[in-house]
């Protein structure tokens, strides 16, 4: 008999110490029960631990609307402004691999040719450099570590690509070319600097006048260089109070409508010049991305089901806890809304 309560009480403790990994704010925001409408989702912003949001959605024979909610600048008090420009983070990586499609449409580049074709000076320093072909960069699959992924990276940014570049040389590989896949941000790093030498000029210029140009984009810059800060959405980290706007992490800026509409020209096909450039495309890259830096979350996305792209940028981080995780679930809860309706 005693054994029995014993047994009960070892299960009664180990249930209630489980419970304590249970991730309960994921958890609770995906349980309450779902709006009408997505205005009412994205008010909830303040629940999910984001100072502000903006919220893009174009969907098919309809009129795109915005929403937001929140803070644009919670010092000031000032209210999410749904054109504010944001940091897009890695959802630049679009518009890269677009314009690797394009040189290697015109013949200037070729997926086939190796990092020390173009990049002789690193033959030596980028293990399997004589391996790593253009394609492999572009789909994350050369195993060229992850200038990011340095201890306190985020922590102590380098300011310039030759400072972060040199965090990954004479460094191990994480795999050998071709056979596995490991998101890594100094492909795209490799990427930029090989089409500056190809094209005699900043890559970006060739992404202005080849992309953003032809399609009316006049809210998408290449840094924060280029742009009005007081049009810049603020960013914050969790536990640090200081506004993080200014810090240039080499991130392109967009307002959602911009990246809304370059979304929905990349997915149906009005973002190429001919087939041909699709069918290169389509082979070596995504149709939509996430962004991830301090202070800015990004969810860029075309939803095929519902001929919708839905665009949604936070303004709060944290890398640890459940900050990215609360995110994917407003934005899902959205998607919901959507499906709803139709």
């Amino acid at each position: 008999m005693k054994r029995k309560y014993l047994v009960r009480i070892i299960l009664l403790v180990g249930t209630l110490i489980s419970l304590c990994f249970v991730p309960w704010p994921i958890v609770i925001a995906w349980l309450e029960p779902l709006p009408d409408t997505v205005q009412e989702q994205v008010d909830k912003v303040s629940d999910y631990g984001f100072d502000g949001i903006v919220v893009y959605v174009d969907e098919a024979g309809e009129q795109p609307v915005l929403f937001s909610a929140g803070y644009k600048n919670r010092e000031n008090k000032i209210p999410a402004d749904p054109n504010a420009l944001f940091k897009i983070a890695s959802v630049g990586k679009l518009y890269n691999a677009l314009a690797v499609t394009k040189l290697v449409g015109a013949g200037l580049l070729s997926l086939d040719k190796t990092l020390s074709d173009y990049l002789p000076e690193l033959k030596n320093r980028i293990e399997n450099a004589d391996q790593i072909t253009l394609e492999m960069m572009v789909r994350h699959r050369s195993g060229i570590p992850n200038f990011t992924d340095s201890y306190n990276y985020w922590v102590h940014p380098k300011e310039n690509d030759d400072e972060k570049l040199a965090l990954i040389l004479d460094q191990p590989a994480r795999f050998e070319p071709g056979q596995d896949y490991e998101y890594s941000n100094t492909n795209y790093l490799l990427l930029g600097r090989i089409m500056d030498k190809v094209l005699g000029y900043n890559h970006f210029q060739f992404i202005q006048t080849e992309i953003l140009d032809p399609l009316n984009l006049n809210h998408t810059f290449g840094s924060i260089q280029e742009v009005n800060m007081d049009d810049v959405m603020s960013g914050y980290y969790v536990g640090y109070d200081k506004d993080l706007k200014s810090d240039d992490n080499a991130s392109m800026l967009a307002t959602a409508e911009d990246l809304g509409r370059f979304i929905r020209a990349l997915n149906d096909g009005s973002a190429f010049k001919n087939k041909v450039e699709q069918e290169i495309y389509s082979s070596i890259y995504e149709y939509g991305h996430t962004g991830l830096i301090p202070g800015y979350q990004t969810i860029a996305k075309y939803h095929a089901e519902l001929d919708a792209v839905v665009i949604q940028f936070t303004n709060t981080v944290d890398f640890e806890g459940y900050n990215w995780s609360l995110s994917e679930v407003m934005y899902n809860r959205i998607i919901k809304i959507l499906k709803g309706n139709n």
